[in-house]
């Protein structure tokens, strides 16, 4: 019968240990991620260790080990939600008139910026320090872009400074600007969006 050293004997066990503490180190990232999305949602837009591990319920060492890798949490955080405010966006009613494309288009935009604000706050209060959010900010910029294409085609004929200019109206920016900064109510905020759109485009075709 062959020999089985003690060494050898104990390599399930370690293996078992390892994968244990891989285990234990993925339920710890994802406690992590929910007890930020919760955080941010509730308005805390950039969550301290402490405020997370109270939240998530485990060690305020485990949250420092974590946040060393700041960028890796970042990219889960945001795989997390993805679907959720892409769908936010798709969809809706893109049959009709011009006008009234616009009107679904911006109601919808409008509804999905109310929805997501406090994630898109927190990214723009992380910017700054994450080559990460930024880049992601950036994509999701292009597919906002592309997503106001699909509703309008006819932008695809107005000039560069006129398509520029229907972006930033169409903006969550300028949203929060009404909506938050100035306490213009929804309705009338997309009403006051809606209105500089259409002169923008109308006046693009005199």
């Amino acid at each position: 019968m062959a020999q089985i050293s003690m060494s050898e004997a104990q390599l399930p066990l370690k293996k078992s240990g390892v994968d244990g503490r891989v285990q234990r180190s993925k339920r710890s990232r994802q406690l992590i991620i929910e007890a930020m999305l919760e955080l941010i949602n509730e308005g805390v837009l950039i969550p301290t260790a402490q405020q997370v591990a109270d939240r998530a319920n485990i060690a305020i060492r485990t949250v420092f080990r974590h946040f060393s890798e700041m960028e890796q949490l970042y990219n889960e955080l945001d795989a997390r939600i993805r679907d959720h405010y892409i769908d936010l966006f798709r969809g809706g009613d893109r049959s009709g008139s011009l006008a009234q494309r616009l009107q679904h288009a911006i109601e919808r935009h409008a509804n999905a910026y109310i929805a997501l604000s406090p994630i898109i706050l927190a990214t723009h209060a992380l910017l700054w320090r994450s080559p990460v959010l930024t880049k992601n900010y950036a994509e999701n910029q292009h597919k906002l872009r592309n997503d106001l294409d699909d509703w309008l085609p006819e932008l695809a004929a107005v000039s560069a400074a006129t398509r520029e200019a229907v972006d930033a109206v169409a903006s969550f920016e300028f949203w929060h600007r009404l909506h938050v900064s100035q306490g213009i109510d929804k309705d009338n905020s997309v009403k006051l969006i809606v209105g500089m759109i259409s002169n923008l485009l109308l006046s693009d075709t005199l």
